[in-house]
């Protein structure tokens, strides 16, 4: 029950994002967001600590400032995978990921 709540706290994080940030669209209906939330969420569990084990000297260089960018790789590879997902840049994939983030954790503190 607890995977279940969490999918759908990630589903309505990526479409408060979607609502803010101009660059990102989801066409289609509840469902894609719960498919762009599962897609990111398997990303970041199985791609993204490779990835980030991978460069870990050009992230201790930029003083963690790196892992910003694996984040926005995560999302242009979620668009890529979800046919209804799309983001238009560097900079609306970004905020994109932090606004996921944020929302994300205050949902979570709220429930």
């Amino acid at each position: 029950m607890g995977l279940i709540i969490r999918i759908l706290i990630s589903a309505v994080a990526v479409y408060v994002a979607t609502y803010f940030i101009p660059g990102v669209s989801v066409s289609g209906g509840p469902l894609t967001y719960i498919i762009v939330a599962v897609v990111l969420g398997l990303l970041n569990a199985f791609i993204k600590p490779i990835l980030t084990i991978l460069t870990i000297p050009i992230t201790v260089i930029t003083l963690g400032l790196f892992l910003l960018v694996i984040n926005v790789l995560m999302v242009y590879l979620a668009a890529y995978l979800v046919s209804g997902f799309a983001v238009s840049g560097f900079i609306a994939a970004l905020l994109f990921s932090i606004v996921v983030s944020i929302v994300t954790a205050l949902i979570d503190a709220i429930v």
